[in-house]
């Protein structure tokens, strides 16, 4: 297994995969999950000719269990160190959910400033701001998240059984089918990780206001969102992300569920591989 040790000495899981020459596209995963959830785009992208990178955020997959820096700083540093390690450049970086916000404080303060980057993704991503704020008031209330970090601390099992059994992949909406597999791959990532790193992950995702990271994001960015998200409402994410932007695209897709990467990854897919071969 491959690991990186951060300069605050924690062990950082990575995958590297394809050709050491190629272009290299990097996958940055969503809460509470790991590098795992990338698989339907790694082997899609290793099979286009594309190096594949993809790493378990602190505390998460196969990353150490540590007690601090589960915040969007930590998390892009850790990022930062395996693209040095590999000497990543001209790199593509793809971010899901919470990863869409590590791509984009990573980008704003490492990619960009190092001249590694060349794009970014931004899939269903939390961006700018999920909390309802005086100047955020389309954003979700304290209390949702408060809810999230009871259930798991409550019975972390049983809440990551019941997220992506419901809004996750939109199987809670009539006429969607369960797919059992998907569930169970979910809740499996999750409980490899720590429930510190998920609990205090969780005021990462909610709280971090990354309006200035966006801004300061000149490469080409992508932003994907499904419009049936019930985790990332596009409202208050997407549609607001790609007005701050000073090279961005929007794509929407219609009836798409947080989970699209996975369960629609045919079609994602596609949109990815366009952008990136661009």
């Amino acid at each position: 297994m491959s690991f990186v040790t951060t300069k605050d000495d924690v062990e950082i899981f990575y995958k590297d995969w394809g050709p050491k020459d190629a272009r290299p596209i990097m996958f940055h995963h969503g809460w509470p999950l790991s590098s795992d959830d990338w698989d339907a785009q790694m082997l899609f992208f290793l099979q286009n000719g594309f190096r594949v990178v993809a790493h378990d955020r602190r505390g998460h997959g196969r990353s150490e269990q540590v007690s601090t820096g589960h915040d969007m700083d930590h998390y892009a540093s850790d990022a930062f160190a395996v693209v040095e390690k590999l000497d990543l450049r001209n790199v593509v970086h793809i971010g899901h959910s919470t990863g869409g916000g590590e791509v984009a404080r990573y980008v704003a303060k490492y990619g960009q400033p190092s001249g590694r980057a060349a794009k970014a993704v931004l899939v269903s991503a939390v961006p700018p701001l999920m909390l309802r704020t005086e100047a955020n008031p389309e954003g979700l209330p304290l209390e949702v998240f408060d809810g999230f970090r009871a259930a798991l601390a409550a019975n972390r099992a049983q809440f990551f059984r019941d997220v992506p059994t419901g809004p996750f992949y939109g199987f809670n909406r009539e006429g969607n089918s369960s797919q059992e597999g998907v569930i169970q791959n979910w809740w499996r990532q999750g409980m490899m990780g720590s429930a510190k790193a998920h609990y205090e992950g969780i005021k990462a995702f909610s709280e971090t206001d990354q309006t200035e990271d966006l801004k300061s994001i000149a490469i080409p960015t992508l932003v994907l969102h499904g419009e049936d998200d019930q985790i990332v409402p596009i409202a208050d994410s997407a549609l607001k992300s790609v007005e701050l932007l000073v090279n961005g695209t929007l794509k929407t897709y219609p009836g798409f569920s947080h989970g699209m990467l996975t369960v629609n990854a045919e079609a994602l897919n596609i949109d990815l591989l366009a952008f990136a071969a661009s």
